[in-house]
């Protein structure tokens, strides 16, 4: 199955059943650097509709302390990008259907060289990356080689951003549409609320672009996810996810872990929907 068309059919299948999709996210290498692949399973099996996978990251200025201390650890045990598209090419080899998303920072890429890194992502089975600190004018070149290998480039949109900026943003996007739902970095502050201007941003960044647009940053439990499931087409939950994670001492605890933290948080975003 191509990588744009299973992240298409995703999104098509879930719109179809008025369903919102739930993206956890986690840090690969992340309590365990063997672990990746049987808490990604783990994901789908407590009902994630897509994959965020974060790679680990010595510099993520987007992140809060959360998922900065999770980069940490993996790193300290080795984890680098190849280990990461080593993980999503292993999971591939039992699920081809739950798109994966590469979530990090553009260093880690430009080491590897962006033509190497698309024909790698490509062949490993990643459906789309989200660069935080590659904004549109700067990724012209790794744009087009993503594009060249069917992979999406999922551009970030907040609530700062002006009118002018989204129609830029609305160009270039692919896959889906990301909004920050809160000010700041990931996990930060008591929660994201939504509100009718969130609302209003959500529609208009689908109308420019008839992409999906997913919320995430600051969404930690099933009350919020539920809040924002009746305003965005998916619900990205990162920090609370990694906050448990990093208590577990072996893959079944993680792998339990991740099953009773989602199931509560799948059961009210479906209440709503």
């Amino acid at each position: 199955m191509s990588q744009q068309y299973r992240l298409k059919s995703c999104f098509q299948m879930l719109a179809e059943q008025q369903r919102t999709a739930l993206i956890p996210f986690i840090t690969a290498g992340d309590p365990l650097a063997d672990a990746s692949v049987d808490i990604m399973h783990a994901l789908v099996d407590a009902g994630a509709d897509v994959i965020e996978l974060g790679i680990p990251f010595s510099d993520p200025m987007a992140d809060g302390p959360v998922i900065q201390l999770a980069s940490e650890r993996a790193i300290e045990r080795g984890v680098s990008l190849h280990t990461v598209l080593q993980d999503v090419h292993n999971f591939r080899q039992n699920n081809q259907k739950t798109p994966v998303i590469l979530m990090g920072y553009l260093n880690p890429l430009y080491r590897m060289g962006f033509a190497q890194f698309a024909q790698s992502a490509a062949a490993a089975g990643v459906d789309g990356v989200l660069i935080v600190d590659s904004p549109p004018e700067e990724s012209v070149v790794l744009e087009s080689l993503l594009a060249e290998a069917g992979i999406s480039m999922i551009r970030l949109v907040a609530p700062t951003t002006t009118a002018e900026r989204m129609r830029l943003i609305a160009a270039e996007a692919t896959g889906f549409i990301y909004y920050v739902a809160l000010k700041g970095i990931t996990g930060a502050g008591s929660g994201a609320n939504s509100d009718a201007e969130s609302g209003q941003r959500i529609n208009t960044m689908r109308k420019l672009t008839g992409l999906p647009v997913a919320a995430g940053f600051g969404i930690k439990d099933a009350e919020s996810a539920a809040d924002w499931a009746q305003l965005a087409d998916a619900v990205v939950i990162g920090s609370a996810l990694v906050t448990r994670l990093a208590e577990c001492k072996s893959s079944e605890q993680a792998c339990e872990t991740v099953k009773s933290f989602l199931a509560p948080i799948r059961i009210a975003m479906d209440n709503v929907t």
